[in-house]
């Protein structure tokens, strides 16, 4: 059965994203861009132990480290914790943007990450109000009432204004995944072309995660990373270092 509609047609065969979306667009990949100065570079979630270790030592180790990360750890968790911050703000509901913080900022296995997702969400809030202010943001990031880590912070912005959720989570995620890769590069090191490489692998975990994150509630927040928990454990007394995580 055909379904009509009062849009115009495409033109050339390709379909016109609104002003809307280009707004949506331009912002996303804005915030969530490595020169957006929240100072990701200066982190590696516990990978520098990791490669002192020999748990990582190449691409492909790499890859499975950060694939295990995305999929059963701290990825998928700070997913999850974006997407309930921004279904709170878009409910206009105070009290559950206040839990979602709170358990976010409480829900990191050490000093050093949570060192790491709270300066970046403090950055991150501090720059967009500055910079990309809109009506009600203030009003959101005062409902949070203390720490303001990362995911929480892309979040309660991404809703504020108005950019839908989904492309929310697959960029945060993908920023995500980029910046591991940039410190593996830096400390196995990698060349370029081998840091795309691993970036291209992870695109179906990256999707994959997004969606379940999406989909997910806080009760199906849980980490099965023990090893990489460990490790960012044991940064914190890692006699040379590069990152301060």
């Amino acid at each position: 059965m055909l379904m009509t509609t009062n849009e115009p047609p495409p033109v050339d065969g390709r379909s016109a994203m609104t002003e809307v979306d280009q707004a949506a667009l331009y912002r996303l990949m804005t915030w969530l861009s490595p020169s957006f100065p929240v100072g990701g570079f200066s982190y590696s979630s516990g990978l520098e132990w990791a490669v002192e270790a020999g748990d990582i030592g190449d691409a492909a180790s790499l890859r499975e480290w950060l694939a295990a990360m995305l999929a059963d750890g701290s990825g998928f968790c700070d997913a999850v914790f974006l997407a309930a911050a921004h279904r709170a703000v878009e409910a206009d509901n105070a009290r559950a943007l206040r839990e979602v913080a709170e358990l976010a900022a409480a829900f990191v296995p050490s000093r050093e990450r949570q060192l790491e997702t709270s300066t970046q969400g403090r950055a991150f809030v501090e720059i967009a109000r500055a910079a990309w202010d809109c009506d009600g943001l203030d009003q959101v990031i005062a409902q949070c009432g203390g720490t303001i880590v990362y995911p929480v912070a892309v979040g309660i912005v991404s809703a504020a204004h108005a950019i839908p959720l989904e492309p929310s989570v697959h960029a945060f995620l993908h920023a995500l995944v980029s910046n591991w890769i940039s410190a593996g590069a830096r400390l196995i090191p990698l060349g370029q072309t081998d840091s795309q490489r691993v970036l291209a692998a992870l695109e179906g975990a990256v999707a994959a995660t997004a969606r379940r994150a999406i989909d997910a509630s806080l009760d199906d927040l849980g980490s099965g990373t023990f090893r990489a928990d460990l490790a960012s454990l044991h940064h914190e007394t890692q006699y040379t270092r590069l990152f301060r995580s």
